[in-house]
This record gives C-alpha cells, structure tokens and sequence, in this order.
C-alpha cells in the first residue's frame, strides 16, 4: 500500500511539473515573431508600442518595400504593408535594405540603403524618409541619397542612428568590412565635421563585415556588428566596449550565433530595453533548419543579458522565445 501512495504521489508530481512547464511554454511568445521571409530587423519603442521595420527579403529586385510590425507586448504583432516603396523614392530601383529609424520633435525619420551601389560612379546609398507616425506613409525626406559615395572603403549600407546621451545624433555604417561614424546635423539633411575636420571615421574592429549597432549601458558604449557571410550558417553577431561612440573598439567576441538544433545564420540584429528596467532583448534574423535558400530568413526575439563585470552573455538562441511584456 506504501508503495502505491509514494508511486501516484511520484506521478503526481510529474504531472503538475509537465504541466508548469507547458503553461510556461505557452506563456512564450515563440520564434519567429513575424510571418514571412524578413531580416535586417530594426526594433524601437515608441511610446507604448513596439515596433520592428526589416528588410524584405527576397531578391534584390524584388526588394522595392518596406513593411512594419507593431505589438503592445512582443506576441501578437500587427503587419504595417509598404510603409515606404520605391514609387516614394524615386532614385530607389532595388535593394532597399536595413532600416534604422529615430524620432525627433514628432517626427519619424527612417534612414534606408538602396541598390547596392559597387563605386562611386553608380546611384544610390543611403537615403532618409520621414513621416508623421511610425508606421507611415513615409516620403522623401531629401530627394537624393544622404551618403551617395565610398569613404575609407565602407559600402553606403547598413546604417544605424546613435542618439547619444549629449544630444547629438550620429550614424555608424557600413558593408565590405568597413564601418564608419559621421556626426548628423541636427535637421538630418547631412553632415558636420568633427573637431579635428574628418566627416567620415573610421572605427572598423576586427572581424567586422556589417551590420552596425550601438547603445549605453552604464555609462559604457556597446558597439556589435555582424560577422560572416549572410548568405551562409556562419553569420554571427560580436562586440566591443568603449567610453565614447568612436571608440577605440577592440573586439570582445561572438554573442549570436547559430545553433544547429535551433536554426543557423543568426545575425543582423538590434537591441531594445525594456523602459525603466535592466531588461534587454535581442531582434535579429536566422535561417530555419529546413531552409538552405540565402534569402529565406526570419525574424526572431530572444532575452540578453549581461554579467557582473558588464560583458554581454552569449545568447541563447531558442524556439520559445521570449514572455510576453507589456510596457508601463
């Protein structure tokens, strides 16, 4: 008779643990987070709303949109088609690629790589759209690209606008395993020298390829970039730490990476913190297991941390993903 009670108490206990932990799984948003072949995600918040704006992925001519995706707690996102189109840009014929996006004073402004310029002679680079809400219509902003040209050998794409804590606004960009800082002037329609003259730094770390990103964390600037070849499994993101947006960076090491029991060429991503908390959360897209195809790729939501030394946690890249949170 003992032997029966401790047996249904043994399976009971199972029970209520197989069930906690299916609750707890339901309570994950899962991965990915959108439908669709999307990368490149820029993530924000505004105001209570989080938003994600990626790249469309697809061939390069088929890369002529952008959509917008816009959640109240990370799980069930509503779709924002062609927030911005080539029709609106006019110099704009393919590859429009890696959105980064700020507000200012009201508006949205929505800066965008466009036909994967090869030199100085073709048109194109990097432009800026703007809009009156986040999730568009947006129209040009300038009529012409913002960086049209190759300075110390960085490719006009993959650019992220960096608000600084002193109120200045910079963009960090840059493909072909260069990466630049140039300092925004303050209505976005170009650029102002820095104290020594110099428009365009360098501040490339090694292993850098593309994909740029930065934020502040104690005082500390992050610096992250992607690493490998997009089209392939080894894609990665890495990092480095500097006291101000320029660096020195001296490489760290790999936080994102593929899992070969997840999905592989995990990369190009962007960071976003819960408001008013420690909270971090990594946007990024990765290559399902059952996908070879370059473009096939999606986007996804996982939880980064960091250590007591300030040194970022390497992710962990899962199929749950992250719970769902609303903002206060």
């Amino acid at each position: 008779m003992r032997k029966t009670l401790v047996f249904l108490v043994a399976v009971c206990l199972v029970a209520v643990i197989s069930l906690s932990t299916a609750v707890a799984q339901q309570k994950k948003v899962g991965n990915p987070v959108i439908s669709g072949w999307y990368a490149d995600p820029e993530a924000a918040i505004f105001g209570k709303t989080y938003w994600i704006f990626p790249t469309y992925s697809d061939k390069y001519e088929n890369q002529v949109f952008f959509d917008a995706f816009s959640s109240t707690d990370m799980s069930r996102w509503v779709k924002h088609p062609h927030i911005l189109d080539s029709s609106a840009i006019k110099w704009a014929k393919r590859a429009m690629w890696a959105p980064a996006i700020v507000e200012k004073q009201g508006k949205y402004y929505f800066f965008f790589a466009a036909n994967d310029i090869q030199n100085n002679q073709e048109k194109g680079g990097i432009g800026v759209a703007v809009a009156s809400q986040p999730g568009g219509p947006y129209k040009d902003y300038l009529g012409k690209p913002l960086i049209d040209k190759f300075h110390n050998g960085a490719q006009p794409i993959d650019q992220f606008v960096f608000h600084d804590k002193d109120g200045r606004y910079y963009m960090i960009y840059g493909g072909w395993r260069h990466c630049n800082i140039a300092r925004l002037k303050a209505d976005f329609t170009g650029f102002e020298p820095f104290a020594d003259g110099a428009t365009f730094k360098e501040i490339t770390p090694k292993g850098y390829v593309e994909g740029p990103f930065m934020f502040i964390r104690n005082g500390k600037y992050y610096f992250m970039w992607s690493e490998g070849g997009w089209g392939g499994p080894d894609y990665s993101v890495a990092y480095a730490i500097a006291d101000s947006p320029a660096g020195p960076f001296k490489r760290i090491g790999k936080i994102l990476q593929q899992d070969t029991a997840v999905a592989t060429g995990a990369g190009h991503h962007s960071v976003i913190q819960l408001p008013g908390t420690d909270q971090w959360y990594i946007v990024y897209h990765r290559r399902p297991l059952t996908e070879t195809a370059a473009n096939n790729r999606v986007v996804c939501i996982d939880e980064m941390h960091f250590d007591k030394d300030g040194l970022i946690v390497p992710v962990k890249i899962t199929k749950e993903g992250v719970t769902p949170v609303k903002i206060k």
